[in-house]
């Protein structure tokens, strides 16, 4: 399923969360949720990994967990074409992988141009947690999640493979660039958030994107709030997207206004929207929600103890 295509109603095994889809006129991204813990997440397909996140949250678990095991769930997914296991392949037919993950203490980990590796977010926790480092990259990345216990997997699915030499042939553009957002608050209050993709599809070997780059795709401050970014990830390190978003809303700013600001900044600098669109979702402390996309489509996913629901978010371009 692609992260465009709305998700029908239905049932989460073993969560008991109804999957709806509203627009914003039924649920606006200011409002509040009066309770915690509560799981936001870019993209609609998403739903089933914020009813895991939940999970973990309802089973007393930190926030920090719930964004790693709610993840998961995309990153194992065949059928998720922009992240993890399935992902589309790069200029030369490898998978590699970003992923970023950061506590409510302002820990940070990450991973980048990762691969055979099912898990980037496990291994990004891990170098957040094992190591006086950030980031590690490539080789390097690699042969720390294999001496930490990681399995070397082939994540080039037979449709990801055909779908790469059928670009080889034609040399037709893929947009393909959605990252799985998420961002969580736990019982304690404590929030954390990460990032996990594969990039765009059939990009230059070797390139990293926003993902992995700490303020740039995902930020979070415990004492404001949090934000990730979806998107052609150039644009939002050009502009540290993440880190803007959560600063307005230091300044005071609700988290849909924060997400505006943002958008309406980039806007302003780009001469070329033919190829790209940038999206931010944001949440702060009290539990509002923010989403505002460069142009329509996109989509965020909203989840609490009584409902896991898809949002369609605003955009600035119609």
């Amino acid at each position: 399923m692609k992260r465009r295509d709305f998700v029908k109603a239905g049932a989460i095994a073993g969560g008991g969360l109804l999957l709806n889809q509203v627009s914003p006129s039924k649920l606006f991204p200011e409002s509040s949720s009066s309770t915690v813990p509560i799981v936001v997440s870019t993209w609609a397909p998403n739903l089933k990994s914020n009813a895991r996140a939940m999970e973990i949250l309802l089973q007393g678990k930190n926030s920090l967990d719930a964004i790693e095991e709610g993840i998961k769930i995309t990153e194992a997914d065949p059928n998720d074409t922009s992240v993890g296991y399935g992902g589309l392949p790069d200029a030369d037919g490898k998978v590699t992988l970003d992923a970023a993950i950061m506590d409510w203490g302002g820990n940070a980990g990450s991973v980048g141009c990762i691969e055979n590796i099912m898990h980037p977010i496990s291994v990004a926790r891990l170098v957040m947690e094992k190591t006086k480092h950030v980031m590690l990259v490539g080789n390097g990345a690699k042969e720390f999640a294999l001496q930490n216990g990681f399995k070397e997997e082939n994540l080039l699915t037979e449709q990801s493979r055909q779908a790469w030499l059928e670009w080889k042939e034609k040399q037709t553009k893929k947009e393909n660039h959605d990252t799985i957002g998420m961002l969580a608050i736990d019982k304690m209050k404590n929030l954390s958030g990460g990032v996990s993709t594969s990039g765009l599809a059939f990009k230059l070997h070797g390139r990293v994107g926003d993902s992995p780059i700490i303020g740039a795709g995902m930020f979070v401050d415990n004492s404001v709030g949090g934000a990730v970014s979806t998107g052609n990830g150039e644009y939002v390190m050009r502009t540290l997207g993440s880190f803007l978003v959560v600063e307005k809303m230091r300044e005071g700013f609700t988290p849909q206004k924060a997400c505006e600001f943002a958008i309406k900044r980039l806007y302003k600098s780009v001469k070329d929207f033919s190829d790209m669109n940038v999206s931010y979702l944001a949440i702060n402390k009290m539990g509002e929600i923010g989403a505002y996309s460069l142009k329509k489509g996109f989509t965020y996913c909203l989840t609490t103890q009584k409902e896991n629901k898809s949002v369609n978010s605003f955009s600035l371009m119609k």
